[in-house]
């Protein structure tokens, strides 16, 4: 029988200050929490087989969605379907922080970038796959 996998999720998020952090990765979905630095940005992707689903912890940005733009704050949820040009940046004065649910995963499993950059030069390198189904 599996065991209940339980986060206080904004406490989660919020004690990380880290780019990116996998939280939990299941076969279909993912949980993964990020911190976006003052003027920082996740950087325009498409992910052309996932789904995402963003919830807002903290700070101010903004979402920009197949080339349309809404404000996002604390409480907002942003979903991204597949297929979709996506970028969030933040606008504010302090970190951007937030959770996100992929399906299925898009990153290693309990993988942790600290800095964007350092995300980028993983995906780059093919060292931050997620896990096979096979």
């Amino acid at each position: 029988m599996a065991s209940v996998i339980h986060y206080t999720i904004a406490t989660e998020a919020e004690k990380s200050p880290d780019f990116r952090r996998v939280l939990w990765t299941g076969k279909n979905t993912q949980l993964v929490i990020m911190t976006i630095p003052k003027g920082g940005e996740i950087g325009e992707e498409t992910h052309e087989d996932i789904d995402q689903i963003l919830t807002f912890v903290s700070g101010t940005g903004k979402a920009i969605i197949s080339g349309s733009e809404k404000n996002v704050a604390q409480g907002d949820l942003v979903v991204v379907p597949a297929g979709t040009k996506h970028n969030f940046v933040n606008t504010g004065e302090n970190p951007l922080i937030l959770y996100t649910v992929y399906g299925p995963p898009e990153h290693a499993d309990g993988a942790v970038h600290q800095t964007k950059e350092e995300a980028d030069e993983l995906e780059e390198a093919g060292k931050d796959e997620p896990p096979t189904s096979d």
